[in-house]
This record gives C-alpha cells, structure tokens and sequence, in this order.
C-alpha cells in the first residue's frame, strides 16, 4: 500500500533543495496545519510516540536492507578478487624445469623435428581450411557485434565514472562520488526513460535516455557510506538482457551475458511459463523435434484433415 505513493513522495523529494531536512519540515507542517495530528490525540505525547514507533519500524527494514547489499555486493567483489588471483596465478605458472643428459637432449630433438614434419605434410590443407573456417567465424561475429564490450561479472560494464549491473528483472548502479556528501548535496532524477545523477552544481555524472523504460514505482537509489549511490531500476521487460545503460554508452555483447542459476519457483507465474515454454522449444530443436507453435499448428492441420477425408493432400507441401 505505502509503495504507490513512492511516485508522489520521490518528486517531492526533488522539489526539496534542502534534502530530506526539508521535506520533513513540509510534512510536519502539512500535519500541524491540515490535520489534528498533534492536537487530535488522547493521550499525552501521543504524535510523538507514533512517530519514534514508525521511524522505529522503517529505520530498523532500512539498516537490514543495507546491510544485505553491503554483503552481497561484499560477496561479488570476493569472487571477483578469487577469479581475477586465479588468472594471474595461472599466467605467472611457468613448467617446472627438468634436467637431461645431452643423449636424451639429443635424441629428444630428433622425436620433435620428426614429429614436426610429419605434421607439416598431414595438416598443411587441413589447417588451411581451418583457418578459413576460423576467420569466416571471426568475421561474421564481428559484422555483428563489433565494437561491443565483453560483459563484467555482474552482466552489466565497467565504465569510467561508474559502473552497473543485471539480471533479467533488475538493473544495479553503481556511482562513486569521489568524496563524502549529503543527501542534499545530490541532484538524482529518476523517470520512465531517463536518469540523471550528479552532484548540485557540478556537471551531471549521468545524464541521458535510458535503454529501454523501467518501473519507476518500484525503482530506487540510496547513498551509501556517503561516497556511493547505489541505484536499483526494475525493468518493464524482463525477458531480454540490456545492452547498455544509457543510450550513449558504449554497448556490451549480450551474447556473453552468465546469468546466475535461479529457480523457475522464483518467478512470477506470466515469467514462470515464458520461461518454461522457451526451454521446452529449445530442448525440441536440439533433438530436431518441432517447438510448441510448430507443433500446434501440425495437430490443427491433422483435425482439419480428418474432419475433410473427401480432400486430398498428397500433393500439398507444408513448412
């Protein structure tokens, strides 16, 4: 119930040039001048407790949430770290160095400068077609994804000034302010299609047309430690992998995206039989089997055909 005013409450917040100081004063003040909030209670300092008891209850969700994305987000950077120690261990790896005597250095020699000929006469047309095989590949990835970035472990891009996130329900930003500030001190403009992150009076740090347009009621941003905004954006599609942030980004290759192993239990029930439906289809062509639509359209052309015994379909070919 209280989420569907986050619309309302979220463009007040922006009217507020003093922040969340501000917009408390003007709710305070609305409750002093419309309503009987303060007078209207029975009971000696009843607004006042009704206030420590809601700030209580919103204050405690709050530090929780935090403290999850700070694990969580603690957690992705572990795994990053391993991954990025296993990589450079494997590079630094060098072959352990073996001793010989100069008849088996000698003899060696002889083995791979025969082995080398043999393989030079079996595989010279071979490796030619190969390689033609190869940059035929190359070629044809590159016409269509080239220029494109390669995925960061979070299925979004590392870019200069910030950095984000995905998965096929949400988008994860990250923005690094280079400092420590308020609240107040930042200009955050969230809309269906567009988004705009900056510091009051500095030039934005983001400031364009989304990719594709989002849910703005359930979407958010919190500062965090003072000197991160962390901004989550719920997407409208959630069947299709955003290849870019803002359309002026440079694009990452979709094709690469890992998503992460997730249970179909999870889902709602509209995402839930999307989802199944494609794996059923996929499963149908790898065994050369025809997909659901496919094979609806074969039992709907049988029944005709049972049902018109006088037709005949000897001839006819379908697709």
């Amino acid at each position: 119930m209280t989420e569907k005013f986050d619309g309302i409450l979220l463009s007040m917040a922006q009217e507020c040039g003093g922040g969340v100081p501000e917009m408390m004063d003007v709710i305070f003040s609305f409750l002093a001048r419309k309503t009987d909030f303060y007078t209207g209670g029975t009971e000696e300092n009843a607004a006042e407790n009704l206030v420590l008891e809601k700030f209580r209850k919103h204050g405690e969700s709050a530090r929780l949430e935090k403290a999850r994305k700070k694990a969580e987000n603690e957690e992705k950077d572990r795994k990053m770290r391993e991954r990025r120690r296993k990589e450079e261990e494997a590079l630094n790896e060098q072959p352990k160095i073996c001793e010989v005597t100069e008849d088996e250095a000698k003899k060696i020699e002889e083995e791979e400068e025969k082995k080398k000929k043999t393989d030079d006469k079996e595989n010279t047309k071979p490796a030619e077609k190969k390689e033609d095989k190869k940059d035929k590949e190359e070629e044809e990835e590159d016409e269509a994804d080239k220029g494109k970035m390669k995925p960061n472990t979070r299925n979004g891009a590392d870019l200069p000034t910030y950095n984000w996130g995905q998965t096929l329900e949400e988008v994860e930003l990250r923005v690094p302010l280079g400092g420590a500030f308020k609240a107040r001190d930042l200009e955050i403009s969230i809309e269906k299609k567009r988004l705009k992150v900056g510091i009051r009076g500095r030039t934005p740090i983001i400031n364009g047309e989304l990719n594709k347009e989002i849910k703005l009621e359930e979407s958010t941003w919190v500062l965090e430690d003072r000197t991160c905004v962390l901004i989550t954006l719920e997407k409208i599609n959630k069947m299709e992998w955003w290849p870019r942030l803002v359309t002026s980004d440079p694009e990452i290759n979709t094709k690469k995206v890992q998503p992460e192993n997730s249970k179909l239990s999870d889902l709602d029930g509209e995402t839930r039989g999307m989802v199944e439906k494609m794996m059923y289809d996929q499963r149908q062509k790898e065994m050369g089997k025809p997909t659901s639509d496919e094979q609806k359209k074969q039992d709907t052309l049988k029944q005709f055909m049972t049902q018109h015994p006088e037709m005949d379909f000897s001839n006819c070919k379908f697709n």
